[in-house]
């Protein structure tokens, strides 16, 4: 039996070939807009946060299914070039995952999907040492089945699971229990709690789910985190933004970072908001994975700033 190499991180999740159309002015209805230029990306949450972990001197591995089509060729190429490990499945006659993405003037972006359910990566699939060989997992619960028993192999192993959830897919429920550092788009906690204010739905989500770290992403105004005790707030950077796509990805990978060179929570968390502000100065979901140096610089330069809660 060949063995399993050891890897700092492992993702299981989504990838997406990203359409990019910057436009000076968003459309209205019924309207026409003119467009300058298109780029045709490698994208994905769970994609792009092992190539920026790879980036950083973490080994990753990224476990994934694509299309029989011209997409899984560019991720394919992408992945090797950054030295990240795969184990990739086809899906035959299928397209690959694609979004087409909107950027207005602001750096704003609107987001246009396609996905073929032959896509769904099966828990079968999956091999146990892929998992257990790595330091820390990283799932998206979009193929839900294969990220619980990826999770499920994790925790036994007691590897940290971090999830990057944006959407509540069917049967989340049965993962979210096995998830160490919950890190979720900001309307996430108001729909899994039934509450409207965020730092009671994320105290109602730990404590139901007992996550280590329960926290929500806020966009322009950074991330909130509870750890069962304590709140942790980490402001977004400012800088000149070309668009934000991949933000919650490098963050996500940035957190994996910081948490794998065992930082302090606050500390974790203002590192993974200066690296997604960073990508965001080039477009691309994995526009500006920025070297370390020039993260703790951005850090370095921002004042600390008070809580918005």
């Amino acid at each position: 039996m060949t063995t399993v190499p050891q890897v700092d991180v492992v993702g299981v999740g989504l990838n997406a070939t990203d359409t990019l159309i910057p436009l000076r002015e968003f459309p209205a209805r019924g309207s026409k807009v003119e467009f300058e230029s298109a780029s045709i990306l490698p994208g994905g949450e769970v994609a792009s946060a092992m190539v920026a972990c790879q980036t950083w001197g973490l080994p990753a591995r990224y476990v994934g299914k694509f299309g029989d089509d011209y997409a899984a060729q560019i991720h394919r190429t992408a992945f090797e070039r950054a030295g990240v490990e795969t184990h990739l499945f086809t899906a035959p006659g299928c397209p690959s995952y694609q979004s087409f993405i909107l950027i207005d003037s602001t750096g704003e972006r609107t987001v246009l999907r396609r996905h073929d359910d032959r896509l769904a990566l099966q828990p079968a699939e999956l091999q146990r040492d892929w998992i257990t060989s790595a330091r820390a997992l990283l799932v998206d619960g979009h193929d839900t089945a294969a990220a619980f028993q990826a999770a499920k192999w994790a925790r036994a192993a007691k590897i940290p699971v971090v999830a990057d959830l944006d959407k509540l897919y069917p049967a989340i429920d049965t993962l979210l229990p096995e998830i160490d550092y919950l890190i979720t788009s900001n309307n996430i906690p108001g729909l899994l709690s039934a509450e409207s204010d965020l730092p009671k739905a994320l105290q109602l989500i730990q404590k139901k789910f007992a996550n280590k770290l329960t926290a929500a992403t806020l966009g322009h105004d950074g991330v909130l985190a509870f750890d069962g005790s304590s709140f942790f707030y980490a402001p977004a950077f400012n800088v000149q933004v070309a668009d934000t796509t991949g933000a919650g990805d490098i963050f996500h990978a940035a957190f994996i970072f910081a948490l794998l060179q065992d930082w302090p929570t606050q500390r974790q968390l203002e590192f993974a908001c200066a690296a997604a502000a960073l990508n965001c100065t080039s477009v691309g979901a994995r526009g500006h994975i920025a070297p370390i140096a020039e993260i703790e610089r951005l850090i370095a330069a921002c004042p600390h700033h008070p809580s918005i809660f």
